[in-house]
């Protein structure tokens, strides 16, 4: 396992939920605005995790149906406890092989927040395309991460790394230097699609306290939170105590901090 990866632990459903899902639910209605699909459609969703996207499709967008894969069989789980739709299916799987699925079968084929995690992410574009019925949408959106675009992982990355240097080899803008407005439109044109567009998607993290934003880095499902639990406990203790030094706080005790995903969206040939 490469030494910036070894925290990249994707298992924890409800986890992940409390570090990163609840964040995530904030962003796809923004993507799915963006998007605006016609009803009635096929989709294929890459990466489902626990199911924030496939959830605000089917409340949102009518589809026929839509088929998500995801290789964590933790978040499968989840997903498939949170959302009972017929309309949905969840299938083990990963993004870059999709033999077992038949080309031009999908209306729109669709990743939300992994694209920076697939290690092939021009191979699963390409499988993107070839599912794709010609004139179809295939979309994904990523964190802004070189742009701090999530204030509540930039905050603590950059305590993290005044208290030990190494934590700086981990944070996401050095690893996804490519999630970017022209990162991304240079993926989707070398991937061949057609007419790319890239948009900014934006909303806010708010914590209700310094315990709402704290716990889930004690958790260990994520790069941070991978981070965290593996520290020492007078290390965490340490940087627990300076990130409560250092947050923004509202008057209320809450914590606000930004939100910023890329989106882009382009045609199948």
């Amino acid at each position: 396992m490469a030494e910036h990866t070894r925290h990249d632990a994707w298992q924890a459903g409800e986890a992940y939920d409390a570090y990163m899902g609840r964040w995530s639910r904030r962003i796809a209605p923004l993507f799915l605005d963006l998007l605006d699909p016609a009803p009635r459609a096929d989709w294929l969703e890459l990466g489902c995790g626990t199911g924030g996207l496939t959830g605000a499709i089917v409340d949102r967008c009518d589809p026929r149906h839509v088929t998500a894969l995801e290789p964590s069989e933790g978040f499968l789980r989840t997903a498939r406890e949170r959302i009972s739709a017929e309309r949905a299916t969840f299938v083990a799987g990963t993004a870059e092989r999709l033999a077992t699925l038949p080309a031009a079968a999908f209306d729109l084929a669709v990743s939300g927040l992994v694209l920076n995690f697939v290690p092939d992410r021009l191979a699963a574009l390409g499988e993107m395309r070839r599912v794709t019925r010609p004139g179809g949408a295939v979309a994904f959106y990523v964190w802004d991460y070189p742009g701090g675009g999530v204030g509540f992982m930039r905050a603590f990355w950059t305590a993290a790394a005044a208290l030990d240097k190494g934590a700086g080899d981990l944070t996401e803008d050095r690893r996804f230097p490519f999630c970017t407005r022209d990162g991304l439109l240079d993926l989707a044109r070398a991937a061949g699609l057609t007419s790319p567009s890239v948009a900014p998607l934006e909303a806010a993290s708010v914590f209700a306290d310094f315990d709402d934003y704290w716990h889930p880095f004690t958790l260990g499902t994520g790069p941070a939170p991978g981070y965290c639990a593996s520290l020492p406990d007078e290390a965490r203790a340490r940087l627990r105590q300076r990130l409560y030094d250092t947050l923004p706080r509202e008057q209320d005790g809450s914590i606000r901090l930004g939100l910023r995903a890329w989106a882009a969206v382009s045609r199948a040939g």
